[in-house]
């Protein structure tokens, strides 16, 4: 159950990519718990009306590929997201266009057109007791969380704990960055949601990641690679290994070792595959020390005070590139701390309300917001 397969596919064809999903799913009994009848979601990543080329999204050529399997099971199958933005009809209608992700329904998929909202209650939950989700999956017998590899702002990494995210209707999301602007509260949220939901397989897109500025306006990476496991926790471990991250950087890692999910280090996970092959170690990634905790055992004022300074020293943040910025308010529009101000067009952030959550950065549509790390972090974590 815990093993984490990996597998190569050099492309988007229709051919390697059924192909390559045969093979990473075949080691691990990935399509075992399809039953004819059933019906299955696969929760996609369509943070926004990106196309596939630019690595933002899950490839549309591997989701019908795993469409198409699950349809020869005898399952019914719908594909959704809910992405940064209006959670309706007339916006997913663009961001389904623009990603291609049309093209399941050639294959027999449906595009979920249900956007209505639900409340989970959670009393088991970390952090997030009760929150509201995408009443779509409550029809799945099953979910498949078939995410995009890709550098976070905040997470330092988007895998496969962080697409669960998307379960959350998209104008509420910053709402929920609002409520818990603790990086690891947030990331706790991200651990509670995969706990709920416990979609039955998580699937990697790494043919091509995105690098730098993720995890919209990076860059494509090729990789050439797919990754996939049963268990969230141990796949964003290795896929972190993979670009060369190091574990406690991302804080969704961190959590799920918190709370006893994941093992200490990724040389304890059992990988089927040929994972030294697909290593890049000179991936552009982004290391926002955020999530990391020093001195979290030191009482008392000494305590207090170095936590305070270890965290300013190595907390990134996010800073406009003037001129990249075209002055759209995008980011004023979605700050939900509302710490940005417009001065001559050009955003102003209040670093004393700003909250960290990077979505001015994720969201920027001319990709103008950068992730600035401060000269400490860079040297602390210099190989």
């Amino acid at each position: 159950m815990n093993k984490v397969s990996v597998v190569s596919c050099e492309n988007y064809t229709k051919e390697q990519a059924r192909e390559a999903l045969s093979a990473l799913l075949s080691p691990i009994n990935g399509l075992d718990f399809v039953k004819s009848g059933m019906t299955v979601a696969i929760k996609v990543n369509l943070v926004a009306p990106i196309r596939p080329e630019n690595a933002a999204t899950t490839h549309p050529a591997l989701v019908c590929a795993l469409c198409e399997m699950l349809i020869e099971r005898g399952a019914q199958v719908i594909v959704g997201d809910s992405p940064g933005g209006l959670y309706n009809a007339a916006y997913l209608g663009k961001v389904y266009k623009i990603t291609q992700m049309t093209e399941v329904e050639k294959v027999g998929a449906k595009l979920n057109d249900d956007f209505s909202q639900s409340t989970a209650e959670y009393p088991k939950a970390h952090v997030a007791k009760s929150f509201l989700y995408t009443s779509y999956l409550d029809k799945a017998d099953a979910i498949i969380d078939f995410c995009k590899l890709k550098s976070h702002g905040m997470m330092s990494l988007s895998c496969a704990v962080k697409n669960m995210f998307g379960a959350v209707p998209g104008l509420i999301k910053p709402e929920y960055h609002y409520r818990y602007p603790d990086t690891m509260d947030f990331a706790s949220v991200m651990i509670d949601l995969n706990e709920y939901f416990k979609p039955a397989l998580y699937i990697v897109d790494a043919v091509d990641a995105m690098e730098g500025n993720g995890p919209t306006q990076g860059k494509p990476r090729h990789i050439g690679a797919l990754l996939a496991s049963k268990d969230p926790y141990r796949l964003d471990m290795i896929c972190a290994k993979l670009i060369g991250l190091n574990s406690y950087l991302v804080p969704t890692i961190a959590a799920s070792q918190k709370y006893g999910l994941a093992p200490a280090s990724a040389d304890e996970i059992e990988i089927v595959g040929d994972l030294d092959s697909f290593i890049v170690s000179d991936f552009d990634r982004i290391e926002n020390a955020g999530g990391t905790r020093f001195f979290a055992d030191t009482p008392g004022v000494l305590g207090k005070f170095s936590r305070s300074f270890t965290q300013k020293a190595l907390m990134s943040v996010p800073n406009v590139c003037k001129s990249e910025c075209v002055g759209c308010k995008k980011c004023f529009d979605i700050c939900p701390a509302k710490a940005i101000t417009m001065k001559d067009r050009i955003p102003s952030i209040d670093r004393k309300k700003c909250i960290h959550c990077f979505c001015c950065q994720e969201f920027c549509p001319k990709g103008a917001m950068k992730v600035k790390r401060t000269l400490i972090a860079r040297l602390v974590n210099k190989k």
